[in-house]
């Protein structure tokens, strides 16, 4: 069984409820009908009816449909957004006339609200709007202290991290993040394998050096992220910095690193900066034939995930089942 199919199975037995903005997609709405034909979590549809007649499946009992035009609490909810963004010059106005039309800050305010558990959307909105929706209406966890997007990989036939799955990140946010946000992404990724996966997340920081085979400034800036890292969580494996060939082939490791419990068995690879991290999950899943789900956004209080405009149904599947489990 995939990790994927594991994921799956997992949500299924505790449901939780999962917003889907995005009711005016095709794939959307096909992949909503494949959750609740499998029972892997409820749903909330942002549309009118039109978008209930459109999704076929027998279990409908775990669908609710939500008009924002309809929605009993939507004064409080535009009050609620208001007091998120006045400080950024919006009017009441403005913020009710935004969660009456834009049905990722409607989507996203419904998790504020806890009225739902986490959402998912992309699938025709770009990264940008998906992030901006989730950082105005979601908690940021301040122990964290930073968004990051993490993509759960599965390559198949690979003996490397945990059978061929990983986490990559970050790989969709911060262009060049500091050492100080480079260790908060470390920890919440290593969070969230330990979610998905249910394994003991083992996490590496990447670099062009392995423990000091080379010398420069964006070196120095993975050797602080580890000792920030380390102090946030001293009870995870953590540790670089480290080549990616050093981080997950023992043999590898031998030579370069010697003996250390990371080197050589990482399943969670910390990118420098995201040119690196971006570029690498796309190699990935191109040339190895991977499975991609993600952006998983962490660094919020509740979960949230990104897609790619270019997603199958079954991404979107995938992405509401790993949204449910980390609940």
């Amino acid at each position: 069984m995939s990790i994927l199919e594991k994921i799956r199975q997992k949500a299924s037995k505790n449901l939780r409820k999962i917003v889907l903005p995005e009711s005016d997609d095709e794939r959307t709405i096909e992949a909503a009908g494949l959750i609740l034909d499998n029972k892997i979590s409820r749903l909330v549809i942002i549309g009118d009816d039109s978008a209930r007649e459109k999704i076929k499946s027998k279990n409908t009992d775990l669908l609710e449909v939500i008009n924002p035009a309809a929605y009993k609490n939507i004064e409080a909810m535009a009050s609620e957004y208001y007091e998120l963004r006045k400080l950024k010059g919006m009017t009441p106005e403005e913020a009710h006339k935004i969660v009456m039309t834009d049905y990722l800050i409607f989507g996203a305010m419904l998790v504020k609200e806890n009225a739902a558990d986490g959402f998912v959307a992309g699938a025709n909105h770009t990264t940008p709007d998906v992030i901006r929706a989730a950082l105005r209406c979601l908690t940021i966890d301040r122990e964290i202290g930073v968004v990051s997007g993490a993509f759960l990989m599965e390559v198949p036939n690979c003996a490397y991290g945990e059978n061929g799955v990983f986490i990559f990140s970050d790989c969709g946010v911060n262009p060049q993040p500091n050492a100080r946000q480079l260790s908060g992404i470390a920890v919440s990724c290593a969070t969230l394998f330990q979610k998905l996966v249910g394994k003991r997340p083992i996490v590496a920081f990447l670099s062009y050096s392995s423990k000091g085979s080379a010398e420069g400034e964006l070196v120095d800036k993975i050797k602080e992220a580890v000792s920030r890292a380390k102090q946030m969580a001293p009870d995870l494996l953590i540790d670089g910095e480290f080549q990616a060939d050093s981080a997950i082939v023992p043999e590898v490791a031998e030579i370069k690193v010697g003996k250390n419990p990371v080197a050589g068995h990482a399943n969670v690879l910390i990118f420098p900066n995201l040119d690196s991290g971006n570029i690498s999950y796309k190699l990935t899943q191109r040339l190895a034939n991977a499975r991609a789900v993600g952006p998983l956004l962490t660094g919020f209080r509740k979960p949230a995930s990104d897609l790619s405009r270019g997603c199958s149904v079954d991404d979107i599947v995938d992405a509401v089942a790993a949204t449910a489990v980390r609940v």
